[in-house]
């Protein structure tokens, strides 16, 4: 034992709590196959081409960020052990076997307390996968997948799957399939993280009890997709630039969406069989479909939301109608009502949709005829006789002013062009 002190620079004897130093040119396994449980292995700049088993509680530091590389085979750093703590470090070139789950760092189930920081994680299939465990932290690292493979040939940058409190904070995450993809999980806080250039910025699915709040997804195939989830708290959080939807409300109850900016989205809001929810204080702007409501999504409170220069607000194709702004109303940029008595609240009700929406969605072919006199005709008619109205989305306290005072910051978005 004495020569391997000698070997990797320990200090302060062998005991738990030791520090065993490796220098370019040696071997990291070996620092860690002489490690004690709390001890740590700092591992000096460098490049070190090596497949790491972290299998008993330690830190594993880097000093001047080295450079771990798998060499594009298997996992770079497998964890199979609680207490283990990864930071500082480039980790890279995982293999490409999405059967094997091939990942930059692989916490293994039961491996509690994984904490993994300030690392660069680049070109491995997964970044970082996580599975089974309790307690976790992945926090300020920067994750970009194998962007030389198709979307469908990557993983994705951090998977998350049967945890317990996991918190995945500030973290930059490209070029993976899916930036954040969580399923069969519980308590996880998901805070100031960037996501960006992926097919969903989040795949989230049954992972209940949850907190998702300061992110940002941006110039994605889909921004934050929640499905089949109860009790999250989505908010303060910006989507905008995304090909499909801003924020995908799927099969989702007992939830609260507030304070988000949704700009600039082929669809700001996908809602889907999502009941008893609240969805307040968002702006949703500069979208081509402000809110896309579909498959019976009738029982939800939605209040004090800003509804601005969408291309079209509301898509709403259903038997009747549903009524928003119960308690203070929403704004609406296209609305053509008044307030007489000057309280703030439109005198008439707000109806998103009419009789010739309600056709153009159903008989798509129809927007040949959309600017010819006939359509304009139908429209003027249908709006002077509530026989032929169609089932809308029905505001009765419309707001005559936005609350949010900064929405023209996001005017400039313009929503990807449609497929």
């Amino acid at each position: 034992m004495a020569v391997l002190a000698f070997w990797f620079g320990l200090t302060g004897g062998v005991a738990s709590g030791a520090v065993l130093q490796v220098q370019a040119g040696q071997s990291i396994a070996a620092a860690i196959a002489a490690a004690q449980s709390g001890d740590t292995v700092q591992v000096a700049q460098g490049q070190y081409r090596e497949h790491l088993v972290i299998d008993k509680p330690l830190t594993l530091q880097g000093i001047g960020r080295p450079t771990i590389s798998a060499g594009n085979t298997g996992d770079v750093i497998r964890v199979h052990a609680s207490d283990v703590t990864i930071k500082g470090l480039i980790v890279r070139d995982s293999g490409e076997d999405l059967t094997a789950q091939n990942a930059g760092i692989y916490i293994q189930p039961g491996s509690d307390r994984a904490t993994i920081q300030d690392c660069d994680l680049i070109h491995n299939l997964f970044g970082v996968w996580l599975e089974k465990s309790a307690d976790s932290r992945i926090e300020r690292n920067v994750i970009t997948g194998k962007r030389d493979l198709q979307s469908a040939a990557r993983g994705n940058g951090v998977q998350v799957y049967n945890t317990i409190r996991a918190q995945i904070i500030d973290n930059n995450i490209s070029y993976s399939r899916d930036g954040l993809y969580v399923d069969v999980s519980k308590d996880a806080l998901f805070r100031g993280n960037k996501i960006h250039h992926l097919r969903y910025g989040t795949h989230f699915m049954t992972t209940d009890h949850s907190v998702w709040e300061n992110n940002e997804s941006y110039l994605n195939q889909g921004g934050l997709a929640l499905m089949e989830v109860r009790n999250l708290t989505v908010r303060n959080n910006i989507t905008w630039g995304n090909v499909d939807h801003g924020i995908m409300l799927r099969t989702i109850q007992d939830s609260v969406i507030e304070n988000n900016i949704v700009a600039g989205n082929g669809r700001g809001f996908f809602i889907y069989d999502a009941e008893y929810n609240t969805l307040k204080n968002n702006l949703v702007t500069a979208n081509r479909i402000g809110v896309h409501l579909s498959a019976g999504s009738y029982k939800n409170k939605v209040d004090g939301n800003d509804f601005i220069d969408n291309q079209s607000q509301i898509k709403y194709v259903a038997s009747r109608d549903v009524e928003w702004g119960l308690s203070q109303g929403n704004y609406w940029s296209n609305y053509s009502g008044w307030d007489q008595n000057g309280d703030g609240i439109g005198d008439l009700a707000y109806e998103a949709n009419d009789v010739v929406d309600r056709l153009n969605w159903q008989y798509p072919l129809i927007k040949l005829l959309l600017s010819s006199p006939s359509m304009q005709t139908l429209r003027f008619v249908a709006r002077q006789f509530p026989v032929l109205r169609a089932p809308s989305i029905v505001d009765k306290h419309p707001r005559m002013r936005p609350l949010n005072q900064d929405w023209r910051r996001w005017s400039d978005k313009q929503p990807p062009a449609a497929e």
